[in-house]
């Protein structure tokens, strides 16, 4: 095998499939990256493969002589990265597997494996197969991710559930004490979804995975049309030069849909980065504390007051300009989750629903993506 690519392809291109390379692999050579080059195609594939997770990426190079060898990952990007900028000209021998890199700055070798025991990535041909906008996907990413669970044995919940319909495909996660939704809708222009008008199916793939696919799909300049095949047990997301594969998590998701009010009594509209700084000023007592922020909604006054009192620690409230229709009531959660939620909602205002201190609380966006977040209140003791 010998080619001609430069420092800066290399290095992209290998920092993205070593997020599949395992930091323990059940078997030594999960740790390195597989180097395929194709004279014929004039490309590089690298794939990275922990045997749950998997990414290949290719790019263009000058291609002299075909070849396949598996090399430590860990090692090649360091050197990789630290390279000076330029073409790089990697060359090694079938029988050794040692590959040679020589930059404009000096010379290195690294010991590769065999090819023989790196697993295949997992293949669908006869699975479900939609194709899929990035921006879409990219929307319902953001704003459920970040509501999965961290906890392993809450497998399902661990993972985003997608519901894959005609008009579009609905993103959910929630681990217990919240709950993110988000609805990308077919707007006919360019569809995100290609599927037949009476078919629906349900997936959940690991957050691990689809963070993975976040950060791909994140670094383009423009859109990229994505397809997205299902099988038992499998997911495969391809773009043009890339491709993740992830197994999907087992069990019956929870009925998320039965946790969302339909009715509302009170609302409040609010400027959502002026609520976000508040709460984060405020968190800094909460921090030490219980992490609790108190909200007092003020109909007649039309103001939310945030309030935390820690005993030992400290007190502070936050008086913030709101629109409020209903009655006047106190309600208290977890900072934490109201700050992601508001971090994740990206409008500049947001309305909050609510019918008592104790009912479930719906964060929305006023315009803009079809989102909700539920937050489930703590109960305030006197």
């Amino acid at each position: 095998m010998k080619l001609v690519c430069t420092q800066g392809e290399l290095n992209t291109h290998l920092s993205l499939a070593i997020h599949a390379v395992p930091s323990r692999p059940t078997h030594p050579v999960l740790a390195n990256v597989r180097l395929t080059a194709d004279a014929q195609q004039q490309q590089i594939q690298l794939t990275g493969f922990d045997l749950s997770l998997g990414i290949r990426t290719s790019f263009p190079a000058q291609v002299e002589a075909s070849g396949d060898v598996a090399l430590p990952a860990k090692l090649l990007n360091d050197i990789v990265s630290r390279l000076p900028e330029g073409d790089l000209t990697l060359e090694h021998q079938e029988d050794s597997y040692q590959t040679t890199l020589t930059s404009v700055s000096g010379t290195y070798k690294v010991q590769g494996m065999s090819v023989e025991e790196f697993p295949e990535l997992p293949a669908i041909e006869d699975g479900k197969v939609i194709q899929l906008g990035s921006e879409s996907l990219l929307e319902g990413l953001r704003g459920t991710l970040f509501a999965t669970s961290s906890d392993e044995t809450k497998q399902v919940l661990t993972g985003v559930h997608l519901a894959v319909r005609a008009d579009g495909i609905e993103f959910a996660a929630t681990d217990g004490h919240r709950l993110a939704v988000v609805e990308a809708l077919n707007d006919g222009d360019s569809p995100a979804i290609n599927v037949g008008d009476d078919e629906v199916f349900e997936v959940t793939v690991p957050a691990q995975a689809l963070r993975e696919l976040e950060r791909t799909i994140g670094k383009r300049a423009t859109p990229t049309p994505l397809t997205l095949s299902v099988d038992e047990g499998q997911a495969v997301f391809e773009l043009a030069d890339r491709r993740l594969t992830s197994r999907t998590l087992e069990g019956a998701y929870p009925a998320y849909r039965q946790l969302i009010p339909r009715e509302f009594e009170n609302q409040a509209n609010l400027d959502r980065r002026a609520l976000l700084s508040a709460l984060e000023r405020i968190a800094v007592i909460a921090d030490r504390k219980n992490n609790i922020v108190k909200f007092s909604f003020d109909s007649s006054g039309q103001q939310v007051t945030l309030g935390v009192d820690a005993a030992d620690v400290g007190s502070g409230t936050e008086c913030l300009p709101a629109q409020i229709s209903g009655e006047s009531l106190d309600i208290a959660f977890n900072v934490k989750y109201v700050m992601e939620s508001l971090r994740n909602l990206q409008s500049t205002e947001i309305q909050l629903q609510l019918n008592t201190a104790t009912s479930p609380v719906i964060l929305t966006p006023l315009g803009g993506t079809k989102m909700i977040h539920l937050v489930m209140p703590v109960q305030i003791r006197e």
